[in-house]
């Protein structure tokens, strides 16, 4: 009989079968080395290791407030740099001369035309008063105006005050109604009261602006004579007095309605569609299931969320109501920017023109940039982008 052979080597070295895996190479059990490279991997980039701890509201790296401001104020600048030099040139190409349109008021001599037609510079070359027009932008003279024999700067201080103040009213009204219509609306839709509303707005949608002024001049002003026909406020009143303000209001119904009665429709019809989309929501029906009535599901949780992307038209309505001002203020002789400037088209009085199409297209601009700063705030999706 043999004595078995004892090998250190085999004997202390355990016997592992088929199906263990080498501890070098098995993903439950990693070797010592390995572990460590994972371990210095998620040192160095933690938001790999825990994905949980990742704010998902706040901007990438470089995407901050600062450059996404810059750029968006860098293509209002843009924007701007256009608009003066359209400015410029689009008002050159009118058709008429007011220097011969002043000289037609008046009996005046060639010599007194060619005299007024070197003081009013029309006599330099186009480059020449392209670049007098720029020095003036940047310096803040505008100019003198052809009708008013004034400078535009203190015609577009004057004139301001009554713009803000029909536009303000009317950008109010139309705003709470059409926001409060749209949710409304959309939150019983197909309903009698949904299909007049959206019926209803889509009409006052399609009006223009001008023509429905026209209508309700003629109606209330002419026919019933309930209000005044034109004009802020009578003659001989003190605007600040009680009587004065009332005066002043009864004056701005008229205007404020015209305004309001095309503006409120874009709104609901946005309003509505937009709460229509976040109505299918996986959160609408936790919120219900949490027991919340309808009534403080679509209050708390479905007109907030609808309200973003209404947000940028808001402000961009705002913008193009001051400019659609022009329209109504001289249907209704409302003593404005938008008078201002139509009585300047009858001249041509291009320095008033230059100046009152800066100011608008100015107001546009910056409601745009608002519009894009507010919304960045509101939505973590662009902060993300």
């Amino acid at each position: 009989m043999s004595t078995p052979t004892h090998d250190p080597q085999s004997g202390d070295r355990p016997d592992r079968g088929p199906g263990t895996a080498n501890p070098g190479t098995d993903p439950t059990n990693p070797s010592p080395a390995s572990a460590k490279g994972s371990a210095a991997t998620a040192d160095a980039n933690p938001a790999d290791a825990n994905p949980a701890t990742v704010d998902m509201d706040e901007p990438p790296a470089g995407g901050s407030f600062a450059r996404y401001f810059l750029r968006k104020l860098g293509g209002a600048a843009t924007s701007m740099v256009l608009v003066i030099v359209l400015g410029f040139f689009a008002f050159r190409m009118l058709p008429g001369d007011p220097v011969l349109k002043i000289a037609k008021e008046r009996p005046m001599s060639p010599a007194q035309i060619a005299e007024l037609r070197s003081q009013y510079g029309l006599d330099k070359p186009v480059i020449v008063q392209f670049w007098d027009y720029l020095v003036g932008i940047v310096t803040g003279d505008l100019g003198e105006s052809y009708v008013y024999r004034k400078s535009v700067s203190s015609l577009i201080g004057e004139y301001l005050g009554p713009t803000l103040l029909l536009t303000a009213t009317a950008a109010v009204i139309a705003i709470v109604l059409g926001l409060w219509l749209g949710q409304i609306s959309a939150w019983r839709r197909n309903s009698l009261f949904d299909k007049l509303a959206s019926s209803t707005s889509l009409i006052f949608w399609s009006v223009p602006t001008f023509w429905l002024g026209l209508i309700l001049l003629m109606i209330f002003g002419g026919t019933l004579q309930w209000l005044p026909t034109g004009g802020m406020i009578t003659p001989g009143l003190d605007p600040w007095s009680p009587a004065g303000i009332i005066d002043v209001i009864k004056h701005l119904i008229l205007p404020v309605v015209s305004l309001v009665a095309v503006v409120y429709a874009q709104f609901l019809m946005i309003m509505r569609a937009s709460l229509l989309e976040e109505m299918n929501e996986d959160y609408l029906t936790t919120a219900r299931a949490k027991g919340l009535t309808e009534d403080e599901v679509r209050r708390r949780h479905a007109v907030p969320n609808a309200l973003l992307p209404t947000v940028t038209v808001v402000f961009l309505h705002i913008g193009g109501l001051i400019a659609g001002a022009v329209t109504v203020e001289a249907v209704f002789s409302w003593p404005g920017l938008g008078k201002l400037t139509f009585e300047a088209i009858r001249g041509p009085d291009l320095p008033l023109l230059q100046g009152t199409f800066v100011v608008f297209s100015a107001i546009i601009i910056v409601m745009n940039l608002a519009a894009d700063i507010v919304y960045r705030f509101l939505d973590p999706r662009v902060r993300r982008a």
